[in-house]
């Protein structure tokens, strides 16, 4: 059967899968390669560095005729950055972690559809207020940055699905299989955001360690916390957001005296000096709770195939639960 929905049709996609715009891992050629072989590959713009851009977006708009995307950081990126991705013509720009507002005016006026990702109920309503075309519900189960105090996916889905009707809904948040993805669908989503999963493929602009850390990773092992953007020094507004990571040195360090590492610059240094030295990795491995079901390394376009397929495979299952529609005696 054919999983279609609110996305697919929207957007022209032949499967309600979306590659989360992972910052730096997300460039041309994975989301290339996830826009061939049926869904939505998005760019992961981040902050906006034009350097990156200018060599990631002509891979992507070359590597595929199919629709594609860009995600940048809301709160982080600048109008300059957005325009320079309008000028490749996405298909979609997502939006995420802090006001879409000043933006989306301008991305509407593209053509391109307006993606928001929001991380509690008042970030969805003011997504619903500046127009966006699709909502995407972060669950805390997620790898990488999300809220301080969000919700968990399965609950927080049909929350934001009921508030913004009839915007199609995304679920992002512990999801890497197709069964993750046929969940999603139960919960009324209108498909996936996937990001740890999509992490370990091939394209993934991610270092052979990192691919080996999250092929080896259990969910268990991972952690929401702040103690590695204050360490970085990285300018992440960690009051609301807190990043999902893989173990970690400096996270046994620090961990529960983040007042401490905030005001105590040697620290900074001293996490700069063991990255110089190999001590710790340069950056910490962005991972969500459903690491565990990541356990090999496929190329995105066998990837897509695979999650569609086990989506399709989830939902027959359980459509063969229902009830006989016979007569009742």
């Amino acid at each position: 059967m054919a999983l279609s929905t609110e996305l697919t049709e929207l957007l022209g996609l032949r499967h309600p899968i979306v590659q989360a715009p992972m910052g730096g891992s997300a460039g041309g050629a994975l989301a290339a390669a996830v826009s061939r072989a049926g869904g939505l590959g998005l760019l992961g713009g981040a902050f906006g560095d034009r350097e990156w851009l200018e060599r990631e977006l002509p891979i992507v708009a070359a590597g595929t005729d199919q629709p594609w995307g860009v995600g940048f950081l809301a709160w982080a990126v600048d109008a300059g950055a957005v325009e320079r991705a309008l000028e490749f013509r996405p298909a979609a720009v997502m939006l995420s972690f802090g006001d879409p507002g000043p933006f989306a005016d301008r991305i509407r006026r593209s053509d391109a559809v307006l993606m928001v990702q929001v991380t509690d109920l008042d970030e969805a309503r003011r997504a619903v207020d500046v127009g966006a075309d699709v909502i995407v519900a972060q669950g805390t189960e997620s790898g990488g940055h999300g809220a301080r105090r969000g919700r968990s996916t399965l609950p927080f889905v049909p929350l934001v699905v009921d508030l913004a009707a009839p915007v199609p809904v995304l679920a992002a948040g512990g999801i890497a299989d197709g069964r993750g993805v046929a969940a999603a669908l139960a919960l009324g989503a209108a498909g996936a955001l996937i990001g740890t999963r999509f992490l370990a493929t091939t394209e993934a602009l991610a270092d052979p360690s990192v691919h080996k850390a999250v092929v080896e990773g259990r969910g268990q092992d991972t952690e929401r916390s702040s103690v590695l953007d204050l360490a970085r020094g990285a300018s992440w507004p960690t009051a609301k957001y807190t990043a999902r990571t893989l173990g970690h040195p400096y996270l046994d360090r620090w961990r529960g005296r983040e007042a401490e590492l905030a005001g105590d610059p040697r620290a900074r240094q001293e996490y700069r000096d063991d990255v110089a030295r190999g001590a710790i990795p340069p950056l910490p491995v962005w991972a969500g709770e459903a690491v565990d079901l990541v356990t090999d390394l496929p190329s995105a376009s066998d990837l897509v195939t695979t999650l569609a397929a086990q989506a399709e495979a989830a939902l027959s299952r359980a459509g063969r639960l229902l009830p006989d529609s016979g007569p009742q005696v």
